[in-house]
């Protein structure tokens, strides 16, 4: 019996270790490719040829699409912001889904709104609308009142209502830099090929507002709101970097997209799900391999999207717990993908790692930390594996946070003071400490209750219209 035992805790040892170093390993190589992908990109892509290419004929006008709930405290300086985009043609459609606040009071206020009687094509099934409005003041803007369905439903009535080939879609509560659209459609008029691309999206909070446009990129004042900067700098410059290399993008943040409308609807739009945006981008690589359509899916490096994080633990706990939730809901709803050759890299490589690493990973990260104390103190494991376990899980997961943020700041030079910095990779060597571990049980929990449908909602900052020195 006691063999039988040891033999189980030198196994659960070993395989907890594989999983770290796969995990971080993973992560390392990711950033080494992203540091190589971002320079070449860098390298032929300037301010001048993009404004070349998208001035003349050749642009694609598109549609920005932002569904939205509950946002009486950021919608007016959102859409205000967005309405001052630098781009040759688009509109901007506001879709108030049920809320239950002062939204849409708000809007028509702000943009002095019109009911108008409009038809609208039902090429995708979504909840009622009410009423439709247009602006006195922006041509360009269209705003649909309609009955609560979700995000989802929210986005399908705001396509079916679209004009363009090309619809954006964004949250409520973000603002793009004024030159976002202009980077991130770049790609649709290069090659017919792309179907959808996602750009960086940043952490607002913190940083410094002045009529509707972030003037200055400021760490936050919060550790919660300073812990999640860290995290958003390590995924999207690391992680979806690396996935475009591979050509196995499964996600394109419901912050930030540009999609082509023909393709969404020839899978039926988005589906009634948590984590609609993943799904949307997994169901569009199974469409086109299917139909053996010659595709890409892109990420951008440069266009930024700044959108508010949670500034409460359980907002934030929410949040993590509907993103996982989502994930598995996503991999399960095209699990016929999984390890399939029928779709390429995305099947093998892509889907591979987020079920293992992303899916699963959670469960046994959270064994490995709980495995590791318990075994620790009843004297099953030795110094020498616990010096190492602390090496691999610990140390090096704090250096590759700090990694990122210093490689984000050389490429792009976001954050202008150097106390912005220090304080970042400050936060990135203490968040393998308390807080990973925080949202490992959270996302270990939502593995468990993945069939949920509730969405949740973080707790708004307002965001001021003409705020010079305040923060947000």
């Amino acid at each position: 019996m006691f063999e039988s035992v040891t033999a189980f805790l030198w196994y659960f040892q070993i395989v907890i270790l594989i999983y770290f170093v796969i995990a971080n390993g993973t992560y390392t190589l990711f950033t080494l490719l992203s540091l190589r992908d971002i320079t070449k990109y860098a390298s032929i892509v300037t301010r001048h040829n993009i404004n070349t290419l998208l001035s003349g004929v050749f642009y694609k006008p598109l549609s920005i699409i932002v569904p939205a709930y509950n946002e009486e405290a950021t919608i007016a300086t959102s859409i205000t912001s967005l309405l001052s985009l630098q781009y040759p043609e688009y509109e901007v459609i506001v879709v108030n889904d049920g809320s239950t606040d002062d939204t849409m009071a708000k809007l028509i206020e702000t943009f002095k709104l019109v009911k108008i009687d409009r038809v609208t094509r039902l090429n995708l099934i979504h909840k009622p609308v009410r009423e439709i409005y247009v602006s006195l003041n922006y041509p360009n803007l269209l705003i649909l009142n309609k009955e609560r369905g979700g995000k989802a439903d929210a986005l399908n009535a705001g396509i079916n209502a679209s004009t363009f080939p090309l619809f954006c879609s964004i949250d409520a509560d973000s603002l793009l830099e004024n030159e976002a659209l202009l980077r991130a459609a770049r790609l649709f008029v290069e090659d017919k090929r792309v179907i959808a691309t996602g750009g960086i999206v940043r952490v607002l909070n913190g940083s410094r507002i002045e009529n509707g446009a972030v003037t200055e990129i400021l760490a936050p004042k919060k550790m919660i709101e300073c812990f999640q900067a860290v995290e958003y700098i390590k995924g999207f410059l690391s992680g979806r970097t690396a996935w475009n290399y591979f050509g196995s993008l499964l996600i394109i943040s419901g912050a930030f997209g540009i999609f082509r409308k023909d393709v969404v609807l020839a899978i039926k739009g988005y589906r009634e799900t948590v984590g609609e945006d993943m799904d949307l981008v997994v169901r569009l690589h199974k469409h086109c391999r299917e139909q053996k359509i010659p595709y890409k899916i892109m990420f951008v490096p440069d266009p930024i999207c700044f959108t508010q994080v949670p500034s409460d633990m359980k907002s934030l706990l929410d949040q993590r717990n509907r993103w996982h939730r989502g994930l598995i809901d996503s991999l399960l709803y095209s699990k016929k993908m999984f390890l399939n050759p029928r779709y390429g890299a995305v099947g093998i490589l892509g889907y591979l790692y987020f079920c293992l690493l992303e899916g699963l990973g959670p469960i046994v990260e959270f064994l490995g930390y709980v495995g590791f104390i318990l075994f620790f103190l009843f004297g099953y494991i030795n110094s020498d594996f616990a010096l190492l376990f602390f090496v691999v899980a610990v140390l090096w997961g704090m250096w590759i946070n700090i990694g990122s943020v210093l490689l984000d700041d050389i490429l792009y030079k976001r954050y202008k003071q150097v106390k912005d910095l220090t304080k970042l990779c400050l936060y990135g060597f203490f968040e393998m400490l308390g807080y990973r571990q925080i949202i490992t049980i959270e996302r270990m929990l939502a593995t468990f209750m993945f069939w949920r449908k509730s969405w949740g909602k973080a707790k708004r900052q307002k965001l001021r219209m003409n705020e010079t020195h305040g923060h947000t």
